[in-house]
């Protein structure tokens, strides 16, 4: 009697090939049905196909993978990076699509900020000059039109106050010279009505050297000048002092130009900036 063949290993008809295969048909569903639920990357699901179309037909060692290396006969490694993988390529479909393409969704957002924007600006615009009449309005009532200059910052964030630096202080001197200081005292009653409001000063010179040892450069000359003037309206006006700054700019500002004598008298001030409340100051 003969005997019936045996079947190679790995030969058709072997128990392992139906979980193989049950296994293959539920990876097929999960990328079908994951392929559905969004938009994919063309590209990266070509790759995605052809890794898998490698897997079906190799399921060894050499095959295409998903990530840099080989596929393991298993193929275990990869299914447990798929998650992964399929979440890193939503977040790159998104840059995508702003990279490439919705161009109408990008300019519905860039016509919202320019509107938002605008709005911001003309709300701004509108509270300084707001401000700046206010300002104007108490220069004239304590009479300081002769000693102050007023302005508008272009970009809205300010109102400034502008003095000669001759009507505070002596030349290359920082201390407020003792007739100053009622014109000192009137501006802090105009600073006095922005309470809450951050407010700068600053401190400007020409570009001639030091020539006195009291004050290394102009810098030191300028910050000494803004810092005194802050003290006096702290200590005297009792303005609040986390709403007072003060700074030196030395010769580095100039308003006008410092090749005549009347430039660098212009130059030579003290600026007052009031930031308005929309400033961010």
């Amino acid at each position: 009697m003969a005997r019936k063949r045996r079947e190679p290993d790995g030969g058709p008809g072997q128990p392992w090939l139906n979980t193989f295969a049950d296994l293959m048909n539920l990876l097929l569903c999960f990328f079908v049905m994951l392929f559905a639920m969004s938009d994919v990357n063309a590209e990266k699901f070509r790759e995605m196909s052809v890794s898998m179309a490698n897997s079906f037909g190799v399921l060894q060692g050499g095959g295409a993978a998903i990530f840099d290396g080989q596929l393991i006969s298993s193929g275990i490694s990869q299914l447990n990076n798929l998650d992964q993988y399929y979440s890193n390529m939503g977040i790159d479909d998104q840059e995508g699509a702003y990279e490439e393409g919705d161009k109408t969704g990008s300019s519905m957002k860039n016509e919202e900020y320019r509107d938002a924007l605008q709005k911001i600006q003309s709300e701004m615009a509108k509270a300084t000059a707001e401000m700046y009449d206010e300002v104007s309005e108490l220069s004239e009532q304590y009479r300081l039109g002769g000693y102050v200059e007023l302005a508008i910052d272009p970009e809205y964030q300010f109102v400034q106050l502008s003095l000669k630096g001759s009507i505070l202080f002596d030349p290359g001197k920082a201390e407020i010279k003792e007739e100053a200081k009622p014109i000192l005292s009137k501006i802090g009653d105009v600073l006095a009505k922005f309470e809450g409001y951050t407010i700068e000063i600053e401190g400007h010179t020409d570009n001639v050297p030091m020539a006195s040892s009291t004050y290394k450069d102009n810098n030191w000359l300028s910050s000494a000048r803004a810092l005194n003037a802050a003290e006096y309206l702290i200590d005297v006006k009792k303005l609040d002092p986390k709403k007072l700054k003060y700074s030196g700019r030395g010769e580095y500002e100039p308003i006008a130009s410092n090749d005549t004598e009347d430039g660098k008298a212009k130059n030579r001030r003290i600026e007052i900036k009031i930031y308005n409340e929309l400033s961010g100051r």
